[in-house]
């Protein structure tokens, strides 16, 4: 059995704050709540699956994520289709799917918002048994990840170091994945440098990008970039940075709920919110309407 517990787990790593503050912070919000919430730390060493696991066994009804979207993802994947509840304290970078749905950032008005608020149905987008929130992308954008970590190793987390990630990457990068594409009866054969699979609405208005209302109603937007030279990657890189993508000329926008990709190797390296993972060829991409409740405000967008 459950109960209205609520366990959150904390990703010592995410964001830039000092993390033994914001243990502080959520302790002393906590306090507002006697005997209902409790702090584990993720750090080295800890992984999300078993740190859930561990909580689930421990009857808590709530779990939350405290992190930035990579956190989130990671938690929700374990919570998918477990009847658990879960929560979010943005901690991250960019806090996309919290900023999505409406969820404060400040530390107290988010510990407030679990303790008295409302889980709603949360779709889910899964590719080969892997739960992403935001996007899954292959192609250029996992080389932007290893990028990023790099510079973050070098000059901290910060959104220009990612945005920094982004340009250097794209002016190296010359390795385009030939594939062909599967969606809802149509067949495209075609050799890009990403095929980048959104599932956030609000990720793609943030940047200027179409393909929001397919997501509302219910489908994926796949992007999927032509093959052009390095300066022309770049210079679509800016015109992103500038919100100034068009379909047509920098991307073809295909809509629809069950993708399928096969590329000629037989692995590839997807790119999901912020991590990277080795999958088997093909990429089935499917979505889960209601496999994950979250606690969000009652005007969120999550339904």
């Amino acid at each position: 059995m459950t109960d209205d517990r609520v366990c959150v787990l904390m990703n010592a790593r995410a964001g830039k704050d000092d993390k033994q503050d914001v243990a502080k912070q959520l302790e002393a919000a906590f306090e507002r709540y006697p005997g209902r919430f409790e702090l584990r730390v993720m750090g080295r060493g800890t992984g999300v699956a078993d740190s859930c696991a561990r909580a689930m066994k421990d009857g808590f009804g709530i779990i939350v994520a405290a992190g930035g979207d990579g956190t989130i993802s990671g938690v929700a994947g374990q919570l998918a289709g477990t009847g658990r509840r879960m929560g979010i304290v943005p901690q991250g970078t960019f806090n996309f799917v919290a900023r999505g749905l409406g969820i404060p950032e400040d530390i107290d008005e988010a510990v407030d918002l679990i303790a008295t608020g409302t889980a709603r149905p949360f779709p889910v987008g899964e590719v080969n048994g892997e739960i992403f929130l935001n996007n899954a992308s292959l192609g250029i954008y996992p080389q932007i990840l290893k990028e990023r970590e790099g510079t973050y190793k070098r000059w901290g987390r910060s959104r220009v170091a990612a945005h920094w990630s982004v340009l250097m990457t794209f002016l190296s990068f010359n390795s385009p994945v030939r594939m062909t594409v599967r969606v809802g009866g149509d067949v495209i054969r075609t050799k890009t440098p990403l095929a980048f699979v959104a599932r956030s609405a609000f990720q793609l208005e943030h940047y200027g990008l179409d393909g929001a209302d397919c997501i509302r109603e219910g489908e994926f937007a796949l992007f999927l970039l032509p093959d052009v030279t390095r300066w022309q990657l770049l210079l679509r890189a800016l015109r992103l940075a500038r919100k100034g993508m068009q379909p047509d000329r920098d991307f073809e926008l295909i809509c629809g709920t069950d993708i399928e990709i096969e590329t000629k190797s037989h692995s590839q390296l997807v790119a999901m919110d912020g991590e990277r993972v080795r999958l088997s060829a093909p990429f089935r991409f499917q979505m889960h309407p209601e496999a994950l409740h979250v606690i969000a405000p009652e005007d969120s967008p999550a339904t």
